[in-house]
């Protein structure tokens, strides 16, 4: 399984939906909170090149905001393996 790591804030509503489209496809991940780790946002910037969130990092692989399309190509999944939800893109 990919090593996933989420870097999110609580009010943020696109972490969210990133977040609960992972869970709904029984994909774990990790979920940094920038907002109360500051080496953590630190790290995402490094990683982004920017401060907005999400950030989702999968095996090295960087994706800015929730990108299902990309999450998807990324993890190998076909439309038909993942669950449908109103969560298409954004972020």
């Amino acid at each position: 399984m990919a090593n996933i790591k989420i870097y999110s804030t609580p009010a943020c509503p696109y972490c969210r939906m990133a977040k609960a489209y992972l869970t709904g496809n029984n994909i774990p991940f990790e979920d940094i909170d920038v907002s109360v780790d500051q080496a953590a946002a630190q790290e995402m910037v490094e990683k982004s090149g920017q401060m907005g969130v999400p950030v989702i990092d999968i095996d090295g692989h960087i994706i800015i905001g929730f990108d299902r399309p990309k999450i998807e190509g990324i993890l190998g999944l076909r439309k038909e393996q993942s669950h449908d939800d109103p969560f298409e893109g954004g972020g």
